[in-house]
């Protein structure tokens, strides 16, 4: 039995999902999360085999959650569901250790294929993310430092929420932080992107596939 946790922050998504899975003999849907932060929590609880996760999502990106859940070296793999092929945002979820990564618009299709692949340790990608560009991404080039490599897991997370709108006030709630301590963090993420304002800081952070908007 396939253990999986669904991460999506729409119900009506995540039911069908949920649906989707269980009308498999071979996998059970042992949680529910509707936001990264809550899929983290659950999977420390939980420990399910594969977590199927969503890639925008609200506090807590689904890149960003990912990255917590592989760095407790749980025997958990994660699946990413994303509408997007950009291959700067599945070169680096593939070296931050995510083995599937789909896109909404073949889910039905390739779901359960992706989680009895991730589940036995084998990488999953949609076919409409062809062969061609898994080569680039897995060659010795892709493994070159990338602008993800230069910023903390914090300071991505404050990036993203930089460009959700969050003033550094309502960031340093969110993170249980100080304000100065948001306010470094977002100096810091300026500096090495090389930028002086906002509006830049998140055209950069879109084009290196570090900020995810609604998918």
């Amino acid at each position: 039995m396939i253990r999986v946790l669904i991460a999506e922050d729409h119900n009506l998504v995540r039911q069908g999902i949920r649906a989707l899975l269980e009308q498999n003999g071979d996998v059970q849907v042992i949680a529910e999360a509707s936001t990264g932060q809550e899929a983290v929590e659950l999977t420390q609880s939980h420990q399910p085999d594969v977590v199927v996760m969503d890639l925008s999502m609200p506090r807590m990106d689904g890149a960003q959650a990912a990255e917590r859940i592989l760095d407790m070296n749980l025997p958990t793999q994660v699946i990413i569901l994303s509408m997007h092929s950009d291959t700067t945002m599945v070169q680096q979820l593939l070296r931050r250790g995510v083995k599937g990564y789909l896109l909404k618009s073949a889910v039905t299709e390739e779901l359960m294929l992706a989680v009895r692949s991730v589940s036995e340790g084998k990488m999953f990608l949609s076919p409409t993310i062809s062969n061609s560009v898994m080569t680039i991404l897995l060659s010795p080039e892709a493994t070159a430092e990338s602008m993800a490599d230069l910023l903390t897991p914090r300071e991505r997370e404050v990036l993203q929420l930089i460009a959700e709108g969050h003033t550094n006030s309502a960031i340093a709630d969110m993170l249980s932080i100080s304000v100065k301590t948001v306010e470094k963090h977002r100096a810091n993420v300026m500096s090495k992107m090389e930028v002086n304002d906002i509006a830049s800081l998140i055209r950069e952070g879109i084009k290196h596939g570090l900020i995810l908007l609604d998918s």
